[in-house]
């Protein structure tokens, strides 16, 4: 009685207020982060340009492994929504207790690689002067990398079991911790160290710790853990490690390719001065801000992609899709409209002079368009992540990595016009992301045969 009564809580129905209900809970704990490292950036720049733009960099490479995390989050989420739509929410305690075993390995190879691999890799490429600073950086930062696991493993959990109103819960706490800290250990304020650069780093562990903590203690609090049966055995269960490994092993490396190739973005940026680098650093921070509802918007749609098709309602999928991408271009039009309409306020948060402005203005314009591509693309490439041909999403970030990177190396070394220019690269990588997705599920080859008629 209790598994159907949990079973018709979970099946998701194509509807605005279904959409909505997820989706918003889920911007705005994307939001806190963003708004975290908005912050980090904005004390950073009072630091002065050169602090700003070493934290682009060292955010850019932390932000390698954070996106790996979140592929296997949403490969994780994948599975438990496609065991809520075929109604078998009793999964739920074995999927995730094999998502933190797995998780848990892949934080303490990431650790291992940043303290002894990245530094002989780093020295080569990084500028010289900036090298020392951004290592010792990283080295501390690398530690929040278990605790981001595993908040965000809570994070998947919470979605797929439509519980999304919970997610900001940790969120705010973590973003309290982040923003007291930042202060705190940046500056040297009330009895606490003067740390600079590196204050922002203990800060951002500090703040991880904090989400993880809270995001079980509210599983636990709410009574999530007994209503599913969480934590009772953490032992190796090969059907779902295999399951989840099969989702996830496309999608983690998808998400690292993706973001190492703005990492080589960001080294080719260094050398040209310091004011690109940390103009780049605030455009990563836009990207960030205005893309909050496509990220809440594109989780939503591989849950409930996910979700029917463990329902057998197929035919339902590209009008989900549709429904969900207009929401997207919506929200994320009002976000860049605000940001084009008062570009210079944005601006003077940094502490920076009115020629870093007047540079910047130009690459905000051209960040908003790429920004506007990225909301439609992003929801029909998360669809096919909801179908779980992840082998398919990996295939369409190499291609579309491939055109990106060209472009990119064409107008940052043989031809660099501008940096509003280098920043068009986006343009390149969205389109391509949008034809080939769209290409593929209007070709129907991700359908099971199993549709229910309707």
């Amino acid at each position: 009685m209790e598994a159907t009564a949990l079973t018709n809580d979970l099946k998701v129905k194509v509807n605005n207020r279904q959409i909505l209900s997820i989706a918003l809970p889920i911007t705005l704990a994307i939001l806190i982060p963003q708004i975290n490292m908005l912050t980090n950036a904005v004390f950073l720049g009072h630091l002065g340009t050169e602090a700003l733009g070493n934290a682009g960099i060292t955010g850019v490479y932390y932000l390698i492994f954070a996106v790996a995390g979140n592929g296997f989050n949403n490969a994780l989420q994948t599975v438990f929504s496609r065991s809520a739509g075929s109604g078998n929410p009793e999964h739920f305690k074995i999927i995730l207790s094999q998502g933190l075993r797995i998780a848990l390995q892949f934080a303490v190879i990431s650790i291992a690689f940043t303290w002894f691999i990245s530094p002989m890799i780093l020295s080569r490429v990084a500028d010289a002067k900036s090298y020392p600073i951004e290592m010792d950086f990283l080295k501390i930062r690398i530690w929040g990398l278990p605790f981001l696991f595993l908040f965000q493993l809570g994070n998947a959990f919470l979605v797929a079991s439509l519980n999304s109103r919970l997610l900001m819960i940790g969120f705010i706490f973590e973003a309290a911790v982040n923003v007291l800290f930042d202060y705190l250990l940046i500056f040297g304020k009330a009895g606490f160290p003067e740390m600079g650069f590196n204050g922002a780093a203990w800060a951002s562990v500090m703040a991880e710790a904090t989400g993880m903590i809270v995001v079980y203690a509210v599983i636990f609090k709410t009574g999530l853990k007994n209503k599913y049966g969480l934590f009772q055995s953490f032992s190796f269960n090969k059907f779902f490690n295999k399951e989840i490994l099969r989702v996830a092993l496309p999608l983690v490396t998808q998400y690292i390719i993706s973001v190492t190739t703005w990492l080589v973005f960001f080294i080719l940026i260094e050398g040209r001065g310091e004011q690109a680098k940390a103009i780049s650093n605030v455009m990563r921070n836009v990207f960030g801000l205005a893309g909050v509802f496509v990220w809440a918007f594109a989780s939503t749609t591989s849950s409930m992609v996910s979700n029917l098709m463990g329902q057998q309602k197929e035919y339902d999928v590209l009008r989900l899709v549709k429904r969900i991408t207009l929401w997207s271009m919506l929200f994320c039009f009002i976000m860049c409209g605000l940001l084009n309409l008062f570009p210079v306020l944005f601006f003077r948060l940094f502490g920076q002079s009115d020629g870093f402005i007047a540079e910047g203005i130009p690459v905000i314009r051209m960040v908003s368009m790429g920004i506007m591509l990225m909301s439609i693309a992003n929801i029909w490439l998360n669809a096919v992540t909801g179908t779980g041909k992840t082998k398919m999403n990996l295939l369409i970030e190499l291609v579309a990595i491939t055109l990106y990177m060209g472009y990119t190396w064409y107008f940052m070394k043989l031809n660099y016009v501008s940096l509003a220019m280098a920043w068009s690269n986006e343009f390149i990588y969205w389109s391509s992301i949008f034809i080939m997705a769209a290409l593929f599920l209007y070709s129907g080859k991700w359908k099971t045969g199993k549709e229910k008629e309707h």
